[in-house]
């Protein structure tokens, strides 16, 4: 068959395969275990991997569509060359060469954006072809950005982060062509509605910038649209379009002006886009907790500075330096696998080597850029709108990392600069029309391992994936056996990627401690030690990983207390649950929340002592961590120790921490205290936190009522004094008494 196949069928083939790959974009399966990125990945992985065996045969029997020696491309296989070598000398191999599954940015996975590369410079070999990959990209990037416009703010890519760079890409993609049919049609006369199409288009994707309030993106594309102004000055000989240039940047820089100094008015807090422009300050959370994680990879590359901790591995490094400081801006997020900065990211995972041939690729864009104009192959239209596109994308990426979609836009970017200057129309070469039989078994062998791969790193993921899914609906129905059952199917498979999944199931058991010790003792030890394995396979995988280390300490913690009624037996988990934990806080002695954990453990062990000297340490890192400060008043209050208990829940409720306060008897235990102290505004936090505990109960909202109108906040007395006669009708005749009285006041 392959005999029969002329060049143009080839060619046929690979194009339309790139075209489909845009398809890839709108997949969210939701039998998947991170649905937004493996369904995207996975599919654009197996689809690559089928187009790499028609790609061969295609420059194996026509020479002439081989692509060029270009420094464009030896920047990527550099780049690409050096994040492999750094995955080898990782301090864990499996997270840089296979990634995981909530990001999915492996060696192995963006190594197929190179293959996407090489297919598109081959194929892809006249305007006409690319004027129709830019339509495909933008109509496909205009539906994501309607569906972020009018569904969900982060369409189907499930982050706006990566909707704003997405949209960057295709706002200049769509102006190369508008610009492109402005030339087209003083030659041709052509309708203008096309040109509409792209402008619109274009404009559509600007909108979506309200809606994902990505302050990086805004910067970016911001930046980008004052440097062309600069540049359209410079290099227009029209003194007429001199001035319209340089007065539109005086009014850029007006109006950033005016919003900077009159944040509050009413222009600004009601626009999206001038309220996100008063928003972009050094002192805002994001840029606090971005900046501490800067500071753990400027602290850390002395030590590796060549090729770093190994692809991928940056939360070694972030927990490493980890600044309990951290919690002052947010207690979520708190664990970063991405120095959220493309730079600082890879010189700290991949070294100086891993940046250098980063900025390279850069550098080969310029250079071509550069090139083509002065060989008059780049027009000055299409010159500086590239040069704008690298300017955004690159400024964005300074406070994100790609993505799936910025990389398949990154590819089409320069696999058109690569076009421009290498490339054009198709060359008329003696070509060999009929493969010998000894590239016939290249050939061969070469689809052979691509269908292996397909099979084995793509097609099992996607069935582990699903299984872990089905476990998860097995947990939802409090089924605990059944689910377990579910994921030792899915793990079956064997992949490089189950580390995401076992630790799904290690993290959901180790939050199920109830429901194990309700289950038969016999069944329950099976699946607590079937978990502690699971947790033993991810920590082998890299011992340095603080997470997988607390995650194992939390198993055998559990462990621990299903075998009370084996004082040996409890021990030696216990024991063992007493190193991991210490080898987790070796991973990151900042980290306040781990020190809970081996807390925990002594609790267990029934060791009130150690318990509450590690927790005072951990309330000594950050004692404006309200969570610290309310985990030791709990403990020292269940170790019935009131004399130390109070001080420490005194600063957890000033501090906001009342949410952190559980069970409800712990509410009612230290209500009586507060009560006799008569500390009324500790006494109304306890109660709200009391009326999120047991909502249904009538008489916290009658006392909260009570508490609210003797302070004076009358609108929340009437709506708890409301809810009272909502959830006992015997009540309600006097709660609408008592909101007459207090609205007759």
């Amino acid at each position: 068959m392959n005999k029969l196949m002329s060049k143009k069928i080839y060619l046929t083939i690979l194009r339309s395969g790139v075209y489909l790959s845009f398809l890839s974009i709108f997949l969210v399966f939701k039998n998947l275990l991170f649905p937004f990125i493996t369904s995207k990945q996975l599919f654009f992985n197996i689809l690559i991997e089928i187009l790499m065996i028609f790609w061969l045969a295609l420059v194996i029997k026509y020479p002439d569509v081989r692509p060029k020696k270009s420094w464009l491309t030896f920047s990527l296989v550099a780049f690409f060359g050096v994040l492999l070598i750094s995955s080898i000398t990782s301090v864990d191999f499996n997270l840089s060469f296979w990634g995981d599954i909530e990001r999915m940015l492996g060696w192995f996975h963006i190594f197929h954006f190179f293959l996407f590369y090489l297919i598109i410079i081959t194929v892809f070999r006249e305007w006409r072809d690319w004027r129709n990959l830019f339509i495909v990209a933008i109509i496909a990037a205009t539906a994501i950005c309607l569906y972020a416009l009018f569904k969900i703010p982060y369409s189907t890519i499930g982050n706006t982060a990566y909707v704003s760079g997405y949209a960057i890409f295709n706002i200049y993609f769509a102006l190369i062509l508008f610009f492109r049919r402005r030339g087209d049609e003083k030659k041709r006369g052509q309708d203008w509605l096309i040109s509409a199409f792209y402008l619109v288009a274009a404009f559509i994707m600007f909108l979506v910038f309200r809606v994902t309030h990505t302050r990086g993106a805004y910067v970016g594309l911001g930046a980008s649209f004052i440097l062309f102004f600069i540049l359209y000055a410079l290099y227009s000989s029209s003194r007429k379009v001199k001035i319209y240039c340089f007065s539109a940047l005086a009014a850029i820089v007006i109006m950033i002006g005016l919003v900077l100094t009159y944040p509050q008015s009413s222009l600004v807090v009601n626009s999206p886009f001038l309220r996100t422009i008063t928003q972009i300050s050094s002192q805002g959370v994001t840029f606090q907790t971005r900046l501490i994680s800067w500071k753990a990879a400027l602290k850390d590359f002395p030590n590796q500075p060549i090729l770093g901790t190994g692809y991928g591995n940056f939360a070694i490094t972030f927990d490493k330096y980890f600044d309990s400081s951290f919690y002052n801006y947010t207690t979520s997020e708190t664990y970063f696998d991405r120095a959220h900065n493309n730079l600082v990211d890879l010189a700290s995972t991949a070294g100086l080597l891993g940046l250098l041939s980063y900025l390279s690729i850069f550098t080969a864009v310029f250079y071509y850029l550069l090139k083509g104009k002065k060989q008059n192959r780049i027009s000055t239209n299409e010159f500086i709108l590239l040069i704008c596109l690298f300017a955004a994308y690159f400024i964005q990426n300074l406070t994100v990392f790609d993505s799936l979609v910025t990389y398949i836009s990154l590819m089409l970017y320069l696999g058109y600069i690569y076009w421009l200057v290498e490339g054009s129309a198709e060359e008329e070469l003696e070509v060999n029309q009929v493969l010998t039989n000894k590239e016939l078994s290249i050939l061969a062998g070469a689809g052979l391992i691509l269908l292996i791969i397909i099979y084995q790193f793509n097609v099992k993921p996607w069935l582990m994936l699903d299984g872990t899914i089905d476990g998860q609906i097995k947990f939802s129905q409090g089924d605990v056996a059944g689910a377990v059952g579910e994921y030792k199917k899915a793990l079956s498979y064997q992949t490089p990627l189950d580390r995401d999944s076992r630790a799904s199931l290690v993290n959901t058991l180790n939050s199920r401690q109830d429901s194990l010790m309700a289950m038969d003792k016999v069944q329950a030890k099976e699946i607590v030690d079937y978990a502690i394995g699971l947790a033993e396979a991810n920590v082998k995988l890299n011992p340095l990983d603080g997470m997988m280390q607390m995650q194992l300490a939390q198993s055998l913690n559990v462990a621990a207390s299903i075998n009370q009624d084996n004082a040996n037996k409890a021990y030696f988990y216990s024991d063992r649950a007493l190193k991991a934990i210490d080898e987790s806080i070796k991973a990151g002695s900042g980290r306040v929340t781990t020190y809970f954990t081996k807390a925990q453990i002594y609790i267990t062990r029934n060791e009130k002592d150690k318990a509450i000297e590690t927790l005072k340490y951990a309330f000594g890192l950050n004692e404006k961590y309200a969570e610290s400060a309310c985990f030791l008043a709990k403990v020292a209050l269940y170790f019935k120790d009131e004399k130390l208990g109070y001080e420490p829940m005194d600063k957890c409720l000033d501090l906001g921490g009342a949410s952190y306060l559980n069970p409800p008897d712990l509410i009612k235990f230290a209500l009586n205290h507060y009560e006799k102290e008569n500390d009324q505004p500790r006494i109304i936090l306890l109660h709200e936190r009391w009326s999120v505990l047991e909502p249904a109960n009538a008489k916290i909202w009658v006392n909260l009522s009570l508490l609210y109108s003797r302070v004076g906040k009358k609108d929340q007395a009437i709506q708890a004094a409301e809810k009272t006669g909502e959830l006992d009708p015997s009540l309600k005749s006097a709660a609408e008494e008592f909101i007459k009285k207090l609205k007759s006041q």
